[in-house]
This record gives structure tokens, C-alpha cells and sequence, in this order.
């Protein structure tokens, strides 16, 4: 570290270092020199009276200027491993030839800030900006000099922590006298995607557009064989999120101001601190249908609202399910600048005992055992990718395990004393490395785990195996595609393709690894093949009746077999639990050699309406045994019932950034039966708070709208979105992506706000 002078000691070694010779200076606010020093002397010590933060240019070359506090001038926000400029404006005319500046930056949370830990530092600007030096380290350069303005850029290394730093600005006269500037303002400063020595660095720039910027994304939710992708407001740049992201690092992530800069570490603790679990997060989760004393997890439909309560309150909000935790995951990762997804598994698996397995325990009356299977599967489950280099991980035989780390917010196990997932390396899941930190195991088995059927008749009797599935898990996983809105397939990412020798090689490499006794035990034995085919039609609106058809078929050249069992209809939440039954119907087949036969069940609207939660969920299931055999199978397939979509009409013309619009919402009842009670809730560019409109009814066959004079705030895409819920009817949802013009006179002078926006005269309809 270099010095200034022979004999001066920096203001900023003063405080820290007590040996040093004392000074009574505030290094916190602007001071009068202190009394010690002859009046001649400190009337000539240079003082800053302002510092110009040079706030448009660095937010547009920092990619910031979208942020709420950018745009407010509340706060100046950077990113690492780039220069920023800064115009320090004096008394007097700055002198190098006897003016000494440095720039001291503090974190602003750290109570004990040390140069060795990297949370205070103090910079002395070179002559010129050729010296700021590598990306590693901490740079200062003055760019130009007149008068009495400085104008300097300042670098902060590529690892530097991402949080609120303070910065004291010192000023010393050759031979005697000292000042301190306080700046006003917070710096924020940000992990980096743009720069090739940030750990994040992200080289495709579309990637960077999608997984950084965009405020807006898709989560697709559903079943695999009924996919239902749903619109959610990210909302990084809205008002006090980027404040509460950085502060949650500290407050409830317990992330030491040292090791902020560390994206694995982030990450690690965002997967903890989004759910309330073990640490009063933001998140509560509630997967009952009994959600008094908070907000549903189906009528959210964004993460800043979320956000803003508990940054108000720094209490955890209700109430949360997967795909909010994974919303509000990705919200806070990309304001910090991490490159951030949403991912949804179909079929997932909730692997609760380490065995890579799905262990499914039928009674002797082809029920499922609920208390012996405490594994389950997901209708989806979705969790996160955030993107960064794994140095900590090394080399593996395929290469480094840089790139996608799957991170899960939804507290289902234990990690470390922790409930949290990630970050695990997708590559190393691919490869069946699921021993490399963290949690690898557990991502393993919810895209690829095995499904196993155990006939269980009593703790002292042996287990019988009945069935194994290797295709039940791990579906169609998806994320919105880059720069479209559309599903893009990843899950050749998790997984080789199935039935291919390489998912098989893979998966026993896995099991091999695992401890637990389910695995050795199918590990060693041998399986018997059942075949089965039950038929679900996919595409049945909620309202209408459905069938489930089994086919059941003799493969014997001689022998009459007789078969008797049964197919089940349950309704159960989206994570495989909480079955209710809805339908069973029994059957008894002579089946003749080489010959099918079928079984037909017709559940109706009022058979299952009562029971349906709100995600319309049902697990079927299908039993049977073959007599004077020991052939059994068991099977069970997820199916839901689809629900009407919003339909948004924008304007009559072109949409233009400031010009007033109209906007119509509009709804079909899909149901026999009145819909009572309902309201809209609608997100958009520029609307701070959600609007909200109700409805009292909307009869058989009827229509609802509403209606509202809506002003786009800014050029560029813009999505609107939209909730619906009524007392016989909720989740319903509907998006529409738009281009916004420019102004006119802004494609001469392009300099429009984009915070104001008016929404008046709110109009809502049912339509017979």
C-alpha cells in the first residue's frame, strides 16, 4: 500500500490503525479542519463542495440505468470490474503539485472494515486512466483536471463484494492539514456478466438480455401432458428491490461482507434465505388449500410486491408454493447481476431418503401405503439455474462444472442444517457426479430417479418388488427460450436421453455412490417387466367430464388369464400429495391367449368439482393381479384439467410510449355454475401497485371485462399480466406481450422518463 507523504499518515489509516498519530477529524461528513491546525494552514487545505456522479453515463455504461434508484438519483449503481466516472468539484483550484486526494471505500454494513478482508480500501488516482490496473484490484485514475474540477475514474475489482459501499473522499496540503468528504449517496456495486474476469461473466448477449434484464419471464406449471405456462413480473429495477437484495445478503443470508463478491457462496444462501424456514426469509410456504392470514401462492403474480412487504416489514410474507420461491430466487439474482432461470420439471421427484429412487409401498389391497411412502412426485416442480464458473469444484472427467448451477428455494430438505438446494453443478448432474457440492444427489433424483412399486404386507414380512418405471421422472424441462416467448426444451442438460445406454450407465453410476439400502437392493435384483397402457385424453377444460381408459392385454399363446383390480381417480395437490379420492371402479377380465380387453371410467363435473384443488390436480392409478399367478403391476399417471386464459385487447393502433390507451380484460365462466365473487389483478410496465377489479358475478356461459385508461411509460417490449380468482374459480391467468413505440419528438431527442404512467377511469362488465 503506498502512502501519500514522508511524513503524513492517510486520514484513512488514522481511523483504523489507533498507533497512528490521532486525528479529530469526522471521516463520515464534511469537517472543518481541526483545531489544532493554524488558520493559514487549513484555509488553504483543498475541500470538496460537491461530487458530481456522472449518474446517466455511468448507469448506461454499467447497464443500471433501468433501476429505480439509478433513476431516482437516490443511489449511484455500478458494476465490478468496470471504471466509473466521478467529478469532484473544489473551493480552489486543484494543485498536484501539493494537493494530495485519496478515495476511501467502506462497506457500508461492515462494522470492523479491513484492507485484508477487502472491505475497506484506499485508493490514490494516478496521473492518466492507463493505470488503473488489472481487474483484480482496486484502480483510480485521474481522467482530466480544470480548475477547480477533477474529474477520475475508479475501478472496482472484479471480486469486489456486492453490496452498499460508502465513500469518504480525503484531501491533504503538502505539509500540514487534512479534510474529509462524506458522499451522500450510497454506491451500489453489482456482480458483473459483462466483464470476462467476473466470475459470471455470460458471453452471449441475447443470454445476457434474457437472464439479466428482462423484467419479465414465463414459468411453465401444469402436468407434463397438459403444459401451462404462466406469465410472472421478475421486477428487478422496480423500487426497493434492489435495496432489499443487497440488504437480505446480510440480514438473513448472514453472508460475511468479505465474501459477497463470491456468487457460489450467494447463491448458496439466496437458495436458503428466500424460504422462511430456518432463518425468517421472505417466504413463507403453504401447501394446504387453507391460506387465511396471507395471500394464496396462485394469486401472486410478480415478486415485487413480495419484496417491497418484506423489505417494509422484514417479516416473511405469506404465502409461497415452488414457483413463487423460484420467482423471487431469480428476482433478487439478477438485481445483484447474476445471470438467472426459471426451471420446471415435469414429473419431479421428491426423493426424501438419498436413495436416487421413488419407493411406492402398495398395501394388499392395491392402496398406497401414505405413511411407509414418504417419497413423492411433483406434477412440476420448478427451481433455478444461475449461471457462474465453479473453481471450487476443479475438473472432472468431462471437463470443468462451469456454466448452469441448479439452486431450489423451496424448502423440502435439509442441507448442511439448512433447508436450501445448490448450487449443483448441471453438468455434474448430467454426468451422475452427485457427490460434488452441493446437493447433486438430491437434483439427480428429481430429473432422473427411478420409480420403484414395493408390495408391503407388515414389518416383518419381506418386500415384494412389483414394478419399476425408468421413464416416470423427469419431464419436458423447460424455461422460456432466449429473446421468445416460447418453451425451450433443456433436458438433455440434466440427462442423457432415456432408454439410451448412457442414462443407464449414468444412473448406476449414481446409485453406486449412494448409500442407502433401497439402492443396493435394486441394484441386486432382478425385475419383472409389466406391461400396461392407460389412456388419458389431455386436452379436457375444468367444467367437462373425462375418462380414463386402461387396456389390459393376454400375451400367452395358450393360456386364459383372469385379472382383477382396479383404476383409481385422486384428487391431490401438484406435489403427489394430500390424495383425495374422487372415483373408483373395480373390474374382473377373462382375457383369451393373444387378446385385449378394456376398462372405462367417466368421472363427471360433480363427481370431482368438491374435491379439485386449486391447482386442478389428479393422480390416477391403475391395480391389478393376474389369478393363480404372482403377477401383479401398479401404475399411476398425473392429469389435469385446463383452465380458462385472460384475453387482453391493447388499443385500437400502434402502442406509443406516453399516449393513453385502452385496455379490456376479458374472461369466459368455463364452469355449469355461477362464478361469485371475482377480481382481476393486474401487473404491467409503470403500474407501481397491482390494479384491482371486482366482479359480483358471472353467470353460465357468461363473459367478464374490465376495462382501464393505461399509459405505456417507456419504449421497448413490455408484458401485461393478469390474475383471476373467484370463490368457485382462482388461478386463472392470461399475458400479452407488446412493442412500445417511441414518441416522435423522442426519436429526435431520445431522453423520456420511464417512471410516470396514469391508470383512471376503471370500468368492469359481465357480459351475458
Amino acid at each position: 500500500m503506498s502512502y501519500w507523504y514522508r511524513n503524513y499518515t492517510p486520514t484513512w489509516l488514522q481511523r483504523w490503525w489507533p498507533n497512528s498519530p490521532p486525528r479529530r477529524v469526522n471521516p463520515f461528513r464534511n469537517t472543518r479542519p481541526s483545531a489544532d491546525l493554524e488558520d493559514g494552514a487549513s484555509s488553504a487545505v483543498l475541500g470538496v463542495l460537491r461530487v458530481d456522479l456522472c449518474q446517466e453515463d455511468n448507469h448506461d455504461e454499467h447497464h443500471t440505468s433501468h433501476f429505480y434508484a439509478a433513476a431516482a438519483k437516490e443511489a449511484l449503481v455500478v458494476r465490478r470490474g468496470e471504471p466509473f466516472r466521478l467529478k469532484i468539484h473544489f473551493n480552489r483550484d486543484y494543485s498536484p503539485s501539493k494537493d494530495a486526494i485519496s478515495f476511501i471505500f467502506t462497506v457500508a454494513d461492515d462494522t470492523k472494515p479491513t484492507p485484508g478482508h477487502g472491505t475497506l480500501n484506499a485508493l490514490v488516482p494516478h496521473d492518466g486512466i492507463d493505470y488503473l490496473g488489472d481487474t483484480l484490484e482496486w484502480g483510480a485514475g485521474i481522467e482530466s483536471h480544470e480548475g477547480q474540477t477533477l474529474t477520475v475514474l475508479i475501478k472496482p475489482p472484479s471480486t469486489c463484494p456486492v453490496t452498499e459501499w460508502k465513500l469518504d473522499i480525503d484531501t491533504k496540503l503538502l505539509g500540514d492539514g487534512s479534510r474529509s468528504y462524506a458522499l451522500p449517496l450510497p454506491i451500489y456495486v453489482l456482480f458483473n456478466p459483462w466483464c470476462p474476469d467476473d466470475q459470471v461473466y455470460l458471453e452471449d448477449r441475447d443470454q445476457r438480455k434474457e437472464y439479466v434484464m428482462h423484467d419479465t419471464t414465463l414459468i411453465w406449471r401444469g402436468s407434463y401432458n397438459r403444459l401451462r405456462p404462466s406469465v410472472w413480473k421478475i421486477g428487478q429495477f422496480e423500487r426497493h428491490v434492489l435495496e432489499c437484495s443487497l440488504k437480505v445478503l446480510g440480514t438473513v443470508g448472514r453472508i460475511p461482507p468479505a465474501y459477497r463478491g463470491d456468487p457460489v457462496r450467494v447463491a448458496r444462501a439466496l437458495s436458503a434465505l428466500v424460504n422462511s424456514v430456518d432463518d425468517d426469509g421472505v417466504l413463507l410456504g403453504n401447501w394446504s388449500e387453507d391460506f387465511s392470514g396471507g395471500v394464496a401462492p396462485t394469486k401472486w403474480t410478480g415478486s415485487v410486491e413480495i419484496l417491497q412487504q418484506f423489505h417494509k416489514t422484514q417479516k416473511s410474507v405469506k404465502f409461497a408454493q415452488c414457483w413463487n420461491f423460484s420467482g423471487v430466487l431469480t428476482t433478487i439474482a439478477r438485481s445483484l447481476g447474476i445471470p438467472s432461470r426459471i426451471i420446471t420439471c415435469y414429473s419431479s421427484a421428491h426423493d426424501t431418503q438419498a436413495s436416487l429412487t421413488v419407493d411406492v409401498f402398495i398395501d394388499s389391497n392395491n392402496k398406497k401405503l401414505d405413511a411407509e411412502t414418504t417419497d413423492s412426485i411433483w406434477n412440476y416442480h420448478v427451481w433455478n439455474e444461475l449461471w457462474m464458473q465453479r473453481p471450487d469444484l476443479g475438473v472432472g472427467e468431462h471437463g470443468t462444472f462451469d456454466g448452469w448451477q441448479a439452486v431450489d428455494a423451496t424448502p423440502q430438505e435439509a442441507s448442511d442444517n439448512m433447508y436450501r438446494v445448490g448450487p449443483a453443478s448441471v453438468s455434474a448432474v448430467k454426468n451422475g457426479d452427485i457427490l460434488r457440492p452441493f446437493d447433486g444427489g438430491f437434483v439427480f433424483a428429481e430429473v432422473n430417479a427411478d420409480k420403484l412399486y414395493w408390495r408391503y404386507n407388515g414389518p416383518s414380512q419381506p418386500l415384494k418388488l412389483l414394478r419399476k418405471d425408468t421413464l416416470a421422472i423427469g419431464h419436458l424441462i423447460s424455461t422460456k427460450a432466449v429473446l421468445k416467448w416460447e418453451r425451450e426444451d433443456i433436458t438433455d442438460t440434466y440427462k442423457h436421453a432415456e432408454r439410451s445406454e448412457e442414462e443407464r450407465s449414468t444412473m448406476l453410476k449414481a446409485l453406486k455412490q449412494s448409500r442407502h439400502a433401497f439402492s443396493r437392493y435394486y441394484l441386486n435384483d432382478n425385475f419383472n417387466e409389466i406391461e400396461f397402457d392407460m389412456e388419458l385424453k389431455d386436452d379436457i377444460k375444468i367444467g367437462q367430464s373425462f375418462s380414463v381408459i386402461l387396456k389390459v392385454t393376454n400375451k400367452s399363446e395358450s393360456r386364459t388369464h383372469m385379472a382383477t383390480g382396479q383404476i383409481s381417480c385422486d384428487a391431490v395437490l401438484y406435489t403427489g400429495v394430500g390424495a383425495v379420492e374422487v372415483k373408483t371402479l373395480g373390474f374382473e377380465l377373462e382375457l383369451a391367449p393373444k387378446s385385449s380387453d378394456y376398462v372405462r371410467m367417466e368421472v363427471i363435473f360433480e363427481e370431482y368439482y368438491d374435491k379439485l384443488s386449486s391447482q386442478a390436480a389428479f393422480q390416477i392409478s391403475a391395480a391389478a393381479k393376474v389369478k393363480n399367478t404372482d403377477y401383479d403391476y401398479y401404475a399411476q399417471d398425473d392429469f389435469r384439467v385446463r383452465k380458462p386464459d385472460i384475453k387482453f385487447q391493447l388499443g385500437e393502433a400502434a402502442i406509443v410510449a406516453q399516449k393513453e390507451l385502452d385496455v379490456i380484460l376479458r374472461l369466459e365462466n368455463p364452469l355449469p355454475i355461477p362464478l361469485h365473487k371475482g377480481l382481476f389483478t393486474v401487473e404491467g410496465p409503470g403500474i407501481e401497485q397491482p390494479l384491482k377489479f371486482k366482479i359480483a358475478e358471472i353467470p353460465v356461459g357468461g363473459t367478464a371485462a374490465a376495462t382501464f385508461k393505461y399509459t405505456p411509460p417507456y419504449a421497448g417490449r413490455g408484458t401485461m399480466l393478469a390474475k383471476f380468482t373467484s370463490r368457485e374459480l382462482d388461478d386463472v391467468d392470461g399475458y400479452r406481450h407488446y412493442e412500445i413505440e417511441p414518441r416522435p419528438e423522442d426519436l429526435l431527442q431520445p431522453n423520456g422518463s420511464h417512471r410516470s404512467s396514469n391508470i383512471i377511469r376503471r370500468r368492469t362488465d359481465v357480459i351475458d
